[in-house]
């Protein structure tokens, strides 16, 4: 298992072939090798956490496309668009809030024109040379890093959050503390104070020459009103998306102290366990293959022609994840590796969680997020075993590491789509991304250890 958990670690990290190929060796080898039957690890390429992923990129399908993200866009733009700072911030607000529920990817090719359509507008304004440079590169990585951090905040916002859950969920099936809303309330303080420092971070390395350029928000209030009024196929998918969200986040009690919210789960009775996230994210998509759209007569929300552009490859990366972490549990390795970590024990946790920040970032920036993650986490399982901390003190962390790739152009998709626009150099990418991941490991670590004080005991 070992060896089988370092050739695809070699093929992820130096891209050997496409890294779907390569996801499909663990179907292969851990039966031969007599490991795990092909049925057991069939069941980890389909399990249900995929079916998280497959409703929450169709629901991304349908707001994309009744063009619901670009009146979203337009809308805060069109409000916050007066100067650079603000322009920035309008940029990644509208992407950070839009990526929470949509792949990173998606999110980037969505508003990757609203933003170049904001870097000519600043062309035609007298500015010189270096001004326009800046703030252009400014724009292209806010949106590049807020499509990123945006990702981290819930738990369906990027592939590798969706890979944490169902590998923690197995190796720990009596916890019960892991769903949507724990996600939400302990990564989402995170994704926001990385966001606001990756805005300071950009407006200190291009913006301070531009500090006093005033830009006409004409532009975004014609072009939002160019949109015309929300379309009935906009309204419907934005209810679905709103009631998606507050049945994600209403599934169990809410307790804010001075009032309670009964979750719709209690409805259930004893086969509320029998609903997941997953459940909610594929009736929702279900719905939108049945409700008529009004404009375009004889055709629904969503068409199984949109739905064919489900990524297939980041469904068996996925997969492969979750068949090397059950491969691990079955051989023996995980036990193994506990043995082998036992100089952990008596390591100080804020060393051990740096640590592990730094070491999955590393990774993070040159191989596959996805892939990263799900090759760290069977080992973390084993620290855990060793230095008996809690584990989402060790595997949360490293999730939200995961998610730091900011320097390079090939860390990320979002990172590669910004810099083939041709307007940002990799030394840009590198100066201000080194200062995100460093940003990002201290802002992981500290809020870390303050919710070890209050949650993780």
């Amino acid at each position: 298992m070992a060896a089988v958990a370092v050739w695809v670690a070699i093929w992820w990290l130096t891209e050997a072939t496409d890294l779907a190929v390569t996801a499909l060796l663990p179907f292969i080898l851990i039966p031969i090798l007599g490991i795990a039957d092909s049925q057991t690890v069939a069941a980890q390429y389909m399990d249900q956490t995929i079916f998280l992923f497959i409703g929450g990129v169709l629901l991304a399908f349908a707001i994309e496309r009744w063009n619901l993200h670009q009146r979203i866009a337009l809308s805060i733009l069109s409000k916050l668009g007066t100067n650079p700072a603000t322009m920035l911030a309008g940029v990644m607000s509208a992407t950070f809030f839009i990526s929470m529920w949509v792949s990173n990817t998606a999110t980037v090719m969505m508003m990757l024109s609203a933003v170049l359509g904001i870097i000519i507008q600043v062309e035609k304004h007298n500015l010189s040379t270096f001004q326009k440079n800046a703030i252009a590169k400014a724009m292209l990585l806010g949106l590049a890093y807020a499509a990123s951090i945006g990702g981290m905040a819930t738990l369906v916002g990027t592939a590798t959050n969706l890979a944490f859950y169902k590998i923690y969920v197995d190796a720990y099936q009596d916890a019960h503390d892991m769903n949507f809303v724990r996600w939400f309330v302990l990564a989402f303080p995170v994704a926001v104070i990385l966001l606001a420092s990756a805005f300071f971070i950009l407006k200190f390395s291009f913006l301070r020459q531009a500090k006093n350029v005033v830009f006409d928000r004409s532009y975004f209030v014609a072009a939002l009103r160019q949109l015309g009024k929300m379309a009935f196929e906009e309204k419907i998918v934005f209810t679905v998306f709103v009631l998606t969200a507050y049945l994600w986040f209403g599934r169990k009690d809410i307790d804010f102290g001075s009032f309670h919210i009964t979750g719709w789960s209690q409805l259930l009775g004893t086969q509320a366990s029998f609903i997941t996230d997953s459940t909610v994210a594929i009736v929702m998509a279900f719905l939108l293959f049945l409700i008529p759209s009004k404009n375009e007569k004889g055709k629904m929300l969503m068409s199984w022609e949109e739905a064919k552009k489900l990524p297939i490859g980041i469904i068996l990366l996925l997969g492969s994840g979750f068949a090397l972490a059950k491969g691990c549990d079955q051989s023996g390795l995980s036990t193994w590796l506990a043995q082998e970590l036992l100089f952990l024990k008596d390591a100080s946790p804020v060393v051990i969680i740096a640590g592990l920040c730094v070491i999955v970032c590393v990774i993070s920036e040159l191989a596959s997020n996805v892939a990263c993650i799900q090759l760290v986490l069977p080992i973390l399982i084993a620290i855990q075993k060793v230095t008996h901390l809690p584990p989402l003190m060790l595997m949360v962390p490293a999730t939200l590491a995961a998610s730091l790739g900011f320097m390079l152009p090939v860390a990320t998709p979002p990172n590669t789509i910004v810099f083939g626009s041709g307007r940002i150099r990799a030394a840009d990418m590198r100066n201000a991304g080194l200062l995100l991941d460093v940003t990002g490991i201290v802002i992981i670590t500290v809020v870390s250890m303050i919710i070890r004080i209050f949650i993780w005991k």
